[in-house]
């Protein structure tokens, strides 16, 4: 399958654009390798000469102000990245830890619970659902992880013969924060992403991505999605790894918004995330997820991901969870939704823009090859290896 490039910069940018630092990851053919870079009026400004790599540039102290003042090399507009005639858009991340969060929202708790009931089985799923949503889906809502009222509900679900490892870590006291993928493995907008060929249940995850320095500071966010398989994590909790982490698997894009009188972190944590999913067949399907809605805080979060047990020096991003468990059938009566191939799947919010991808099997997206080793020996080549 061949992806169409339909894309065009007003498709993906912020309502608010203009008043937006956008910052990136470009394929530049002319230099012939990875660019940070910096978007201003539609054109696409080049950061290598003042680092070469995008963890290195977020850990700078003055980064607002080198980016919105220094005089940079004009790559080219985004629509001239975008058709592919000077190059093209890569994740906007590169050497940093790629982590996320689960079960953070009421919604995507009680569908985890119902996988696990379901042992993976779409075709139960209809039934749990009918039988759990009533008493979990209703405990749930609105409930703040670690408080009172959570260990309240624990005790009364535990009672009943409900408790779950997914609830455990939905509104106890520990979050679950895990390894989405490899540095250098997440594609970009307007890539494929990858679901297994084993997977006949699975799903988009739209979530919004946190961007983290080393020392925990937040820096801005972006979009991501946590593309997982459904059937394969409801057999086991053990198989989250094979669930999550393939080829293509995680997407993060267009650009990442950086944290400004503009667009503070109060304003992240009311944002509204939106799914749109478009099949060959006709099939469409939509959703959203308010960032209000989550049990935990971004800060929380981070907190729980990045501290004095357990460090990043090159950064992080954190996937922040979903809450949108898609049910809609699609093959079916009561089998809800699973990927095709060739669904067009947008992910979008009025203040960080629109994440847009097409869905492939895993093995049939390009392979992962260009990690960190590759990406070292391309700067040392092209004269930069002291900006890493």
């Amino acid at each position: 399958m061949t992806t169409p490039n339909l894309l065009r910069a007003s498709d993906l940018l912020p309502d608010d654009a203009d008043r937006a630092v956008l910052l990136g990851r470009v394929w530049s053919d002319v230099q012939d390798g990875p660019c940070p870079v910096v978007l201003r009026n539609g054109r696409v400004l080049d950061l290598t000469g003042i680092c070469a790599t995008m963890s290195g540039l977020l850990e700078r102290g003055d980064l607002a102000s080198v980016v919105a003042t220094a005089d940079l090399p004009d790559l080219g507009s985004l629509d001239s990245f975008l058709d592919g005639s000077v190059g093209h858009l890569l994740a906007p991340i590169d050497l940093q830890a790629v982590k996320a969060a689960g079960v953070t929202f009421a919604d995507s708790m009680l569908e985890r619970v119902i996988e696990e009931q379901a042992r993976g089985d779409s075709a139960r799923a209809h039934e749990v659902r009918a039988r759990l949503a009533p008493v979990i889906g209703d405990s749930l809502r609105g409930v703040q992880a670690g408080s009172e009222k959570s260990r309240e509900i624990k005790a009364l679900l535990q009672d009943m013969g409900l408790w779950s490892q997914y609830l455990e870590v939905g509104i106890g006291p520990d979050a679950e924060i895990f390894t989405k993928a490899q540095p250098m493995s997440s594609v970009g907008c307007g890539d494929r992403v990858g679901i297994h060929p084993m997977s006949e249940w699975n799903n988009p995850e739209p979530e919004v991505v946190v961007v983290v320095r080393s020392d925990g500071a937040m820096l801005g966010a972006t979009l991501g999605n946590d593309v997982n398989l459904r059937d394969v994590e409801g057999r086991s909790a053990l198989l989250l790894g094979k669930a999550k982490d393939n080829n293509a698997s995680c997407a993060i894009g267009p650009f990442i918004r950086l944290f400004d009188a503009d667009f503070t972190q109060s304003d992240l944590e009311n944002v509204t995330v939106s799914l749109r999913v478009e099949g060959e067949d006709d099939f469409v399907m939509t959703g959203e997820s308010p960032m209000q809605a989550i049990s935990r805080s971004p800060s929380d979060l981070v907190g729980q991901l990045l501290n004095r047990s357990h460090q990043y020096p090159d950064g992080a991003v954190l996937f922040l969870g979903t809450m949108f468990a898609p049910v809609k059938d699609r093959r079916g009566e009561g089998q809800g939704f699973t990927h095709e191939t060739g669904d067009r799947v947008e992910i979008a919010s009025p203040r960080l823009g629109r994440l847009v991808n097409w869905v492939d099997r895993t093995d049939r997206c390009p392979e992962w090859q260009f990690g960190t080793g590759a990406l070292m020996r391309n700067l040392v080549t092209r004269g930069l290896g002291d900006r890493i």
